[in-house]
């Protein structure tokens, strides 16, 4: 976690009031350690970034599993809500360059 702090800016919320729909920098701020559904989304959010930062997200979920689950109001309720995980699929990888693209198989009726 220390290491994400050093790359990012890490700061606690100004107030308790929701965040401004209007303001396109305002952050929105997830709990992972209080919220399963916000653990989810971390997830998925380490899953598609760049190499450095997933390993230091995943380092810090890892932390948040294997202590004591702790639900604040937002966690309780969006426990009963989970869905099933779905599987992560990867996005394909960019085409080499001089690299011919397939022709598309034509389809029998």
């Amino acid at each position: 976690m220390a290491s994400l702090t050093r790359r990012y800016i890490v700061m606690a919320l100004a107030t308790e009031a929701s965040f401004d729909r209007h303001d396109p920098d305002g952050a929105f701020v997830l709990k992972p350690w209080k919220d399963p559904a916000a653990l989810r989304a971390l997830r998925t959010y380490r899953d598609n970034c760049f190499p450095e930062l997933r390993r230091d997200l995943d380092t810090w979920i890892r932390a948040i599993e294997v202590g004591p689950p702790v639900r604040g109001d937002v966690g309780r309720r969006n426990e009963r809500h989970l869905q099933a995980p779905s599987t992560a699929r990867r996005p394909a990888p960019p085409p080499r360059p001089g690299a011919r693209s397939k022709p598309a198989k034509k389809r029998r009726r």
